[in-house]
């Protein structure tokens, strides 16, 4: 969706900052960066694109989730920043909700961060790993940055931007797809795990907006 169009931007660039160092008198051969911040879009948005701003509990906004209609699906791409290393799980839940310190809708009298966007999109038709939320975990390198481009035929946007809206989210944890053996599980994977996939708490999360 913005292969093309980002490797465009940054050659645009590089002859740019490439001329004006020749212009000046410097030296043509000096390195031209191509890094951008992990939350900026690579390219301009699209007419049909949607673009969500994640934040964290503090308000803090952590990165951009962009999704969009194509080939019978739900191309979506997300890039964020600022969290800890390691594997988070990433969804799409219910309610386009975020807000911090509310009530779960499903058990009003369980409360914490984001717990307004309810569970899992398709949960009541299957144990987790099979949810039309599912999506792959997010992979924070080092510097606290991921992104993650993946496409899903399990949702549409019409599904998506419903009543009451969606929202992306990401855990705290890694997300197991509720994928335990049975030689540590001998009656199976109890009901957090086919709920969650034990991704832990709620951390960051965007809405996209119903119709």
């Amino acid at each position: 969706m913005r292969g093309t169009l980002r490797t465009t931007v940054v050659a645009v660039a590089a002859a740019a900052a490439l001329t004006a160092c020749s212009a000046a008198g410097e030296d043509e051969d000096a390195p031209v960066s191509n890094q951008t911040d992990a939350t900026t879009p690579a390219s301009t948005q699209d007419d049909d694109e949607v673009e969500v701003t994640v934040f964290d509990a503090g308000n803090a906004q952590v990165g951009t989730v962009w999704l969009e209609e194509e080939d019978g699906g739900v191309e979506i791409e997300v890039a964020v920043s600022g969290l800890e290393p390691g594997f988070h799980g990433f969804h799409l839940h219910t309610v386009g909700e975020c807000e911090v310190d509310s009530p779960d809708p499903n058990d009003p009298a369980k409360t914490g961060d984001f717990l307004s966007a309810g569970g899992h999109l398709g949960a009541d038709a299957g144990d987790h790993g099979e949810h039309a939320g599912d999506l792959p975990s997010l992979l924070v390198d080092s510097t606290g940055a991921a992104r993650l481009t993946v496409r899903t035929d399990a949702v549409t946007m019409a599904d998506l931007q419903d009543e009451d809206g969606t929202a992306v989210m990401i855990h705290a944890g890694r997300d197991n797809t509720a994928h335990v053996p049975e030689r540590y599980a001998p009656e199976g994977p109890d009901e957090d795990t086919l709920t969650t996939g034990d991704a832990g708490d709620r951390i960051a999360c965007g809405v996209i907006s119903g119709g």
